[in-house]
């Protein structure tokens, strides 16, 4: 599992200037134009979701703090009114917020249920058809929108069941934040919990470590009870990182936890910290009785095999293989393809400039000098085992969404290699694998307009150069495709337009340099 450590928002806190309430009140209805502003009796800016305002459900209006709302207003549709400032002549009360939307044309037919954030933490029913939860922070705020969203369909019109919903949430919630830091200690990474700080191996065994905390409370709930999972990404992982910790979370989740298996529903969502400037993330969770909220299914994979992915220790088994390699033409090999990627750095860069973020040439070059420093003294003629402890290396050293495919592309590489019969064949195998875990297909302008011709190809015709010719036109179609996934899809098409996808250039780059010898 790989996350990039350091924090990559590429707009300041005064360029953002989200802590101003009007800012929000002019993002939001540009983001979601079915949002539109009203005015409270007192004079509140509200937020209104126009499509909710014949809902059959109970409605849901989010009271949180200027600069603090996370990505789940962008995403969950359930919330019908969003309050972001507390101006006004005097508090915001939840009458003043019903009186809105009623005023408004909002069906409160089924009730109302406000979700605020405040400086103590409880449940209080106002009236019959009206009933606030207050909670402490974002992350607590965003889990009960969460719940509140994939309730039940009794539950959404029962203000009962919603009663018992949210009492549920507050008696058994536990919360844990993990932020990734730069340090190290004895050549691990830090990890900084609210409690103090520790070494991991990798990001996913601080994951476990995390999740085995925050579910500790949980293993011994009943068996009709939905262990309702929320975590929140610090300083935005990309939506690639986000699939990959929610799937680490439902296979972890989906193992057996004190002899019993446990129900679960996973939900996310973003939150920004300028103030830690690094990135992590938090998780709450609860138990949920399942007639009001049901299990999620569980997935048909997990992103590892039964095989070891941590670096091997003298009582771990090491993956083997069948297909001979020798250590001096498989490091000659890796040593062209990484001295290839850095020396390309500058144009990979000005290339990402363009269409993107600026940083991808650095992510390449770093991981292919990380690569080498690594392998320097490994036995290569163990290739798959070398793999698999280069990933564990690379999953915290190589950041973003490059860091992240290159991970899982090793990594299955490494478990193929165990059991197939040539190389072309494992490379298939590994990228079969990697496209479970990401939406790209070829034509979406990313690396994988580089790879899968490359895989492909050596697989059917057998020969490298054909392989690599197949490489170089995937890459050259990239600059006249739309971007449809990553920075780039924000652009315009104009703007990317006779420009490569850098990523896709910069794998063109690394399969040069590893085809200069072949050990196939």
């Amino acid at each position: 599992m790989a996350i990039v450590v350091e924090q990559t928002i590429p707009f300041s806190k005064s360029d953002l200037d989200l802590e101003n309430p009007s800012r929000w009140n002019s993002l939001l209805p540009l983001i979601r134009p079915s949002i539109v502003q009203a005015q409270s009796p007192k004079g509140h800016t509200i937020l209104l979701d126009r499509n909710l305002a014949k809902s059959p459900y109970i409605q849901v209006a989010a009271v949180g703090r200027s600069g603090n709302f996370s990505s789940h207003l962008l995403s969950e549709k359930n919330v019908a009114a969003i309050v972001t400032e507390q101006g006004g002549a005097g508090i915001l009360t939840a009458q003043d917020i019903q009186h809105t939307l009623q005023s408004s044309g909002f069906s409160l037919s089924q009730g109302l249920v406000i979700a605020r954030i405040a400086r103590e933490t409880r449940i209080e029913p106002l009236q019959e058809d009206i009933l606030e939860i207050r909670v402490e922070d974002e992350l607590r705020l965003d889990h009960i929108l969460a719940l509140l969203n994939h309730a039940t369909e009794s539950a959404k019109t029962s203000m009962h069941q919603t009663a018992e919903l949210l009492k549920s949430f507050l008696k058994t919630v536990t919360t844990s934040t993990a932020v990734l830091q730069t340090a190290t200690n004895e050549d691990k990474p830090i990890i900084l919990y609210g409690h103090g700080s520790a070494s991991y191996e990798s990001a996913k065994h601080a994951l476990q470590t995390d999740l085995k905390r925050a579910m500790k409370a949980h293993v011994a709930q009943d068996k009709n009870v939905t262990s309702s999972v929320h975590y929140s990404d610090i300083n935005g992982l990309s939506q690639l990182e986000n699939n990959i910790l929610s799937l680490e979370i439902a296979s972890f989740l989906g193992k057996s936890i004190h002899e019993q298996n446990i129900s679960y529903r996973i939900t996310n969502s973003a939150i920004i910290n300028h103030t830690a400037q690094a990135r992590g993330w938090s998780i709450s969770t609860c138990a949920i009785p399942q007639h009001l909220l049901s299990p999620q299914p569980q997935p048909t994979g997990s992103l590892e095999t039964d095989q070891p992915t941590t670096q091997s220790t003298s009582s771990s088994p090491k993956l083997t293989s069948k297909i001979p390699f020798q250590d001096a033409a498989v490091r000659q090999r890796i040593v062209n393809g990484c001295n290839k990627v850095v020396e390309s750095e500058p144009t990979i860069t000005e290339y990402d400039t363009i269409v993107g973020d600026g940083d991808c040439g650095f992510t390449l070059r770093d991981g292919s000098k990380e690569t080498l420093r690594f392998l320097s003294d490994r036995d290569l003629s163990a290739l798959p085992q070398a793999l698999t402890d280069l990933v564990a290396k690379l999953e915290v050293d190589m950041g973003g969404t490059s860091g992240a495919l290159y991970c899982i592309f090793l990594s299955s590489l490494a478990q193929a290699l165990h059991t197939a019969a040539s190389v072309p064949a494992a490379l298939v195998a590994a990228k079969d694998n990697l496209l479970r875990f990401t939406r790209a297909r070829p034509g979406d302008r990313t690396c994988l307009d580089c790879l899968i011709p490359f895989v492909e190809t050596l697989a059917s015709a057998g020969d490298v150069e054909q392989a690599l010719r197949a490489a170089e036109d995937g890459v050259e179609r990239t600059k006249n495709l739309e971007a449809k996934l990553g920075r780039s899809s924000y652009l315009d098409e104009a703007a990317t337009k006779g420009v490569p996808d850098p990523g896709a250039y910069g794998l063109l780059k690394l399969l040069e340099g590893l085809c200069n010898q072949c050990i196939i």
